[in-house]
């Protein structure tokens, strides 16, 4: 086959022009840090990122509701402790009665009491981020109304779960009726027994009754015990929450690594790479130009 000028310089400039787009590809990988620009550059590479990048993202929103989770346990563990000490309040009072006489300070322990009992329903009444924390599903509606009953029906099936992980999910919220009602369901427009025994208990203040007052000692305790009972429950959960928060943290940074070491470039080889493909350029710079250089001219010299 006879070799032209033409098929000369055409090969050239398809030679020269690979060049350039290896040199091209080099120095996108050196500026964007990454292997790939575009799936087709190495269909596993993207296939594996994809992945990875679900895997982090997975992970990340599982952070985002162990962090929600957390937030709304700990004010419902907050709650728990403001009625523990309301109930303490109240045996201590219980308990200082046998030495009080005078009717002005029995009314002065009423009074006491009355307050306690409103600062128990308010706690009944307990929100996290507009979210009623004691009324199951229906996050948007009181417990209790501001007379101690119930305002509406809570069933201690209502459990809300945080999913905080693959097939891993955890109970959040305490429902009313396990909590104020000695672990009955919640009736609309019932009594719960917490405020049921504020209100025998001042009645009894009211009339000067110190034996109901001794007697009611023993519901105290109690109701004490049921809100330590929860508040134990309460906290196993939060210790979950505390040990998985820890396991994501250590899957966030593998899964990191993982997504470094399948995307990002060694930046020493791809320079070295660049370097030798540019020294290839110039080379095929240098011979296409000994190859076009003959002209008529230098032939009719």
């Amino acid at each position: 086959m006879r070799i032209t000028n033409n098929m000369l310089i055409n090969n050239m400039i398809n030679y020269i022009g690979n060049n350039l787009t290896r040199m091209e590809k080099l120095q996108a990988q050196l500026a964007t840090g990454k292997k790939i620009q575009v799936p087709s550059d190495d269909p596993v590479v993207a296939a594996r990122a994809l992945k990875l990048r679900t895997d982090v993202a997975e992970i990340q929103q599982y952070q985002r509701n162990l962090k929600d989770a957390r937030s709304w346990l700990e004010i419902t563990e907050s709650a728990l402790s403001d009625i523990g000490d309301i109930f303490q309040r109240v045996r201590e009072l219980i308990v200082g009665t046998d030495s009080i006489e005078n009717p002005q300070d029995l009314q002065a322990t009423k009074n006491e009491l009355i307050e306690l009992r409103t600062q128990l329903i308010n706690l009944g009444n307990s929100a996290y981020a507009g979210r009623y924390i004691f009324t199951g599903f229906k996050t948007d509606q009181k417990l209790l109304n501001d007379d101690g009953t119930f305002a509406l029906d809570v069933s201690n099936t209502e459990q809300i779960y945080y999913q905080i992980g693959l097939a891993d999910s955890i109970n959040v919220n305490v429902l009313g009726g396990d909590l104020f009602n000695a672990g009955t369901d919640a009736a609309a427009g019932s009594t719960s027994k917490f405020i049921q025994d504020m209100n025998d208990l001042i009645e009894a203040f009211d009339t000067a009754d110190y034996d109901k007052i001794s007697s009611m000692a023993k519901n105290f305790s109690d109701n004490l015990d049921t809100v330590l009972r929860v508040r134990a429950d309460v906290g196993a959960r939060v210790n979950r929450l505390e040990l998985t928060a820890n396991r994501m943290l250590n899957d966030i940074t593998n899964f990191t690594k993982l997504m470094s070491e399948n995307e990002n470039v060694d930046m020493t080889e791809t320079i070295m790479n660049l370097k030798n493909e540019e020294n290839v350029y110039r080379a095929s710079l240098a011979g296409g130009a000994r190859i076009i250089m003959p002209s008529l001219i230098d032939f009719l010299k």
